[in-house]
């Protein structure tokens, strides 16, 4: 892969880390006002406009029914409940900690990846994932109130319904087109969350328009950008910069909160991002390894 291809995907994920950053903090304002399923559906409803454009634009609106749909629907359920739970989680915690935990995903995609997709995982892998469990312990504060608190268990519950959806996705990557992926994932959770959602509705305050146009945009120009990272990147250079959202996340939190990261979160913090990028490390080694 060319060094420029790299740069390019590089540049593309570092922006993406910031439009998720920005999203999540419009999720965050929202659900001091807003039940979590409610605004879980509030994402899927304001982004659906969006990416009813961009199925049009790709002219791809044919393969939107030549889909697999037990796994489409799984992932759609899927999606509400991490959606939820990680809403939930940032009423609770400060976007620091929060992505702090949900820094355990790549892990358990790794560990997942054995059973669903059929890949061998060696020792070294299995000791970086250890490694960077220890390191959400520590996070979680296991001799405070932080390992109990049920933020801190949203955060791990949506870490592994993330890792779960990403499986789903890499299996229907192998037939579906990636604007199926993107349209129905979005749809599901418009409706999902949104039916679910109903009996405990709020009536949506004219103040909040403004976060709701800033909810759509951020989130559709943050998965455009990460579309981009790994289209024209090798993975293994482009992923490690997902761990960029921690500095966003500590930035927004004294900005708007005037809170910063404990001992504990940045110590977890340094174990668990050290063991992602040793696991990605071995990747690389084995994609070099492997005859072209």
């Amino acid at each position: 892969m060319p060094t420029s291809g790299n740069l390019r995907s590089i540049l593309a994920m570092l922006g993406a880390v910031a439009f998720f950053s920005v999203m999540d903090t419009v999720l965050k304002l929202l659900s001091a006002h807003y039940p979590a399923l409610q605004v879980a559906a509030l994402r899927g409803l304001t982004a659906m406009p969006l990416v009813v454009l961009y199925v049009a634009w790709r002219r791809e609106g044919h393969t939107l029914l030549k889909i697999r749909w037990p796994l489409h629907l799984l992932r759609g359920v899927i999606g509400v409940l991490m959606l939820s739970l990680f809403t939930f989680a940032l009423r609770e915690l400060p976007l620091a900690e929060a992505y702090t935990i949900f820094f355990v995903a790549p892990l358990l995609i790794t560990v997942l990846s054995i059973p669903v997709l059929k890949e061998r995982v060696r020792p070294a892998h299995w000791g970086a994932i250890a490694v960077g469990l220890v390191g959400v312990v520590i996070a979680l504060q296991p001799q405070g109130e932080g390992f109990f608190t049920w933020g801190a268990l949203a955060v791990l519950a949506a870490a592994l319904c993330y890792s779960v959806s990403a499986i789903t996705g890499r299996l229907l990557s192998r037939t579906d087109s990636a604007v199926s992926l993107v349209f129905w994932s979005m749809a599901m959770i418009a409706v999902g969350a949104g039916v679910l959602a109903w009996p405990n509705w709020v009536p949506v305050r004219a103040e909040h328009s403004w976060l709701l146009l800033a909810l759509a945009g951020t989130g559709f120009i943050a998965q455009l950008c990460i579309t981009e990272a790994f289209r024209h990147g090798q993975a293994s250079a482009v992923a490690p910069f997902e761990y960029t959202a921690l500095a966003w996340g500590a930035g927004i939190d004294w900005l708007l909160w005037h809170t910063l990261p404990q001992a504990h979160t940045l110590t977890g913090a340094a174990i668990i991002i050290a063991s992602g990028l040793y696991l990605i490390h071995l990747e690389r080694g084995r994609n070099t390894a492997l005859p072209p």
